[in-house]
């Protein structure tokens, strides 16, 4: 009966997004246009960096008026002003509580996409940074959830007859907004289908949401909640946190992982259980997943009191 009822859910969820995506098939007239030099200028000369990868970098924003955004530059080489344009588009269509918004764009030396409120930073300085208040048990819950709800978004919005969207998942493009609502900001629009040649198994290297069999952005969300649960950061795709939590020293002892900004204000059963989901997602890297990122959404919602 449970599957049932999901695989409904699952249905409706799909129509009404199919819905969503052609009511907002027209061009988007509100995105704005940003001068390069008021970007230069909220950016300090483009020194505030967040986080840097392949695709480009991140900037943190302040504009006149006070406003704090990501300013994200795009690395592609074949990124021209139609493209761009394209990009700009396609982004600007998602509407998730859970995804940075596009705010607008710009284009100068620099192709430049704007997104919106990051008042908190990234997830990564609120576990790192001693100098932060450290996030307390709900919250971390509640961005683990938050997360795997956009990616469910995500995963539905897109089709293997249309644009595609790619995203990574890591604590360093978890953005966090004035009420720690967590954002993910590191998606980018993949245009050949899941079956184009030119595809192949470029969309799973960071982690595709098109394509759940190759499982990489299920394990990007796996890592993400060790980083909550042991407050440590993770580097090299995950793997020196994942061997860190697989120590036999620390397997033995869940109390030697736990994040000790936490003390003992958090729930044990319910550590256990995300505990058990991570790992679980952790798997999927050598092994095609059984299961779906929805399937990992719906888990944390049924077992952990907590709203995303």
């Amino acid at each position: 009966m449970d599957d049932h009822r999901l695989r409904f859910s699952r249905r409706i969820r799909f129509l009404l997004l199919a819905w969503l995506r052609r009511s907002r098939s027209g061009r988007i007239e509100f995105i704005r246009r940003f001068g390069y030099k008021e970007i230069i200028k909220a950016t300090e000369g483009f020194r505030k960096v967040i986080y840097s990868n392949y695709h480009g970098s991140a900037y943190r924003a302040k504009f006149k008026g006070g406003e704090v955004a990501l300013v994200k530059e795009l690395n592609a080489l074949d990124l021209g002003r139609e493209r761009f344009d394209e990009e700009v588009q396609l982004l600007g269509r998602l509407r998730h509580r859970h995804l940075l918004t596009l705010r607008g764009f710009c284009i100068g030396r620099k192709r430049l996409l704007v997104f919106d409120n990051i008042e908190n930073g990234s997830l990564k300085e609120h576990l790192n940074d001693p100098l932060k208040t450290p996030l307390n048990w709900k919250t971390r819950i509640q961005i683990a959830i938050g997360v795997a709800a956009a990616l469910e978004y995500l995963l539905i919005f897109s089709s293997n007859d249309a644009q595609i969207y790619d995203v990574s998942v890591n604590s360093c493009n978890i953005m966090l907004d004035e009420n720690f609502t967590p954002k993910i900001s590191d998606i980018r629009v993949n245009r050949h289908p899941k079956n184009h040649p030119k595809a192949t198994h470029d969309s799973c290297s960071e982690g595709s949401c098109a394509d759940e069999e190759c499982g990489n952005v299920i394990f990007q969300l796996g890592v993400l909640m060790l980083e909550l649960i042991t407050g440590q950061s993770s580097d090299r795709q995950g793997n020196d946190l994942i061997e860190w939590v697989q120590d036999s020293c620390i397997a033995n002892s869940i109390d030697k992982m736990i994040d000790p900004d936490l003390g003992n204000n958090y729930s044990s059963r319910e550590l256990q259980k995300v505990l058990a989901v991570a790992r679980l997602c952790i798997k999927t890297r050598y092994e095609p997943p059984s299961f779906s990122i929805t399937h990992v959404y719906r888990y944390l919602q049924k077992k952990i009191d907590v709203a995303a």
